[in-house]
């Protein structure tokens, strides 16, 4: 059965332990390249699952898949169990489900257009001021004309009508720029080379799948397959914090727990923050504080701790230090900054052992039972339970097929939407002035020409829309198509 323990991470001059109850307070694994944040990464992933508490992760390296089997004894282990004069570890397995936005290494992950909304997705296509405020629209117009907008072609037809009958718009919803609607056109195409319009449309993610034990009481441990995903970095981060805010809007108000619903770790956590809007900015922020009502914890891996806004990282109370280099008068000042950040113990010159941690050791301060952080300890992080590396593809896809979700997400679902409506809009249209012509009762009208109606202009602008060139290369799979099977 899952255990409700203290989940215990790291020792040093005493066990460091992490309070189940306090775990939603969030948390901060940070150090350099190679020090060992990504084994602290598996350490609470485990102690998470142990304890019945579903965990989320990016798979950065494509190394935390060996989590799904028990490690195995080597030198360096027992170098460590015997130097923390342990004698008891011993090893498993946990259960772990595989995502992946392409669906190649993982259950597919989509959500709709309307979904990520247009803020979210202005950061993916890296759009200003002036093009947001157009796709805001756009967005707009969709909702106002029953029109939804769930996958990329859905989107690149609303965006093509718009432009073409831009003047139409701008009593009621302001100027249109057609600029803008071009730019942003450019923008989707791109993204779609990439692959990533594969991530939008249905059936979309439901965030509830997240949220599973196995028949033993662990929670499951769900990894995403992002050794790609991170070649996008906007992507990847934008992604990412949807996800946090499914959880966050969709989970309802719980309080204070013996321990998370679910633990949220994110790696390369300052993509997250680098060149975002104020007004994304705000929304993490705002996400990161209220979250923790919802039963959530936030875990952020980077590898410096000044990589994180202090907003947001004053709010992180678990944290693991890896070592920091200091080769620079900059890395001097980072140093300076992080160890300012723990509560001070008089056995330690922060500031100086900060640059001398081993690989595997780190300055730990967790939150202690009243919620206030812990004083600092130079610490061993304990060995994990499951194995350090990937495991073969082989075993991965075995995992994959008997997963509690498989079949639910692989096949992709096209129901009626903006591209299909206005094609058969304009089809209808198209039987009618044909119809005209033959009787010669009417001349027939030009779309945006005055006596044009606005729908009557939307059918005609939809139908150069499928009938285009481009219209017909707006397929699902651009780059490839994902497995069968249905929901």
């Amino acid at each position: 059965m899952a255990s409700t323990e203290l989940f215990k991470i790291a020792k040093g001059d005493s066990d460091c332990y992490i309070i189940p109850r306090m775990a939603n307070r969030h948390g901060l694994i940070a150090g350099a390249t190679g020090t060992g944040k990504t084994v602290t990464l598996q350490v609470m992933a485990e102690n998470f699952s142990r304890a019945g508490v579903p965990v989320f992760m990016a798979d950065v390296k494509g190394d935390l898949s060996g989590i799904s089997k028990p490690g195995k004894p080597n030198e360096k282990i027992e170098q460590r169990l015997q130097k923390l004069n342990i004698s008891n570890h011993t090893f498993e397995g946990f259960p772990v489900v595989f995502w992946d936005i392409y669906g190649k290494s993982g259950h597919p992950v989509r959500t709709t257009v309307t979904d990520m909304g247009p803020l979210l997705l202005s950061r993916i296509l890296n759009l200003n001021d002036t093009q947001t405020g157009t796709l805001n629209l756009i967005f707009k117009i969709a909702d106002d004309n029953g029109l939804p907008i769930l996958d990329i072609k859905d989107l690149r037809a609303m965006l093509q009508f718009v432009g073409e009958n831009a003047s139409q718009f701008n009593t009621e919803y302001g100027r249109v720029s057609t600029a803008s609607v071009g730019a942003i056109q450019r923008s989707i195409l791109e993204l779609q080379n990439q692959g990533a319009e594969l991530f939008f449309g249905e059936p979309a993610l439901n965030i509830e799948d997240f949220i599973q034990t196995d028949e033993h009481g662990k929670g499951f441990i769900n990894i995403l397959a992002a050794d790609q995903l991170i070649n996008l970095p906007k992507l990847y981060a934008t992604f990412l914090l949807w996800l946090l805010a499914e959880l966050f809007e969709k989970l309802p108000e719980v309080g204070d727990l013996d321990k998370p619903k679910i633990v949220f770790f994110f790696d390369e956590a300052h993509l997250l923050f680098s060149d975002a809007p104020k007004a994304l900015l705000e929304k993490i922020e705002q996400v990161v504080r209220l979250i923790r009502s919802k039963g959530v914890g936030i875990y952020f891996i980077t590898q410096n701790p000044l990589d994180i806004p202090h907003t947001v990282l004053g709010q992180l109370g678990n944290r693991v230090q890896h070592t920091l280099r200091a080769f620079t008068p900059q890395d001097q000042k980072a140093v300076k900054s992080a160890a300012q950040t723990f509560r001070a113990n008089p056995k330690l010159d922060v500031e100086k052992v900060i640059t001398e941690l081993a690989v595997g050791e780190a300055l730990v301060s967790f939150l202690d039972e009243d919620g206030k952080p812990g004083i600092v300890q130079r610490a061993f992080v304990l060995p994990p339970h499951g194995q350090i590396g990937p495991i073969t593809p082989q075993e991965r896809t075995a995992i994959i097929n008997n997963s509690p979700i498989k079949g639910a997400y692989e096949n992709i679902i096209d129901r009626e939407s903006a591209y299909e409506m206005l094609k058969e809009r304009a089809s209808k249209a198209s039987i009618e002035q044909e119809e005209e012509k033959s009787t010669k009762t009417k001349e027939p009208k030009t779309p945006g020409r005055k006596g044009d109606t606005l729908m009557e202009a939307m059918l005609k602008s939809a139908a150069r829309t499928v009938g285009s060139t481009v219209g017909r290369q707006i397929v699902r799979g651009v780059l490839g198509s994902l497995l069968g099977g249905k929901r």
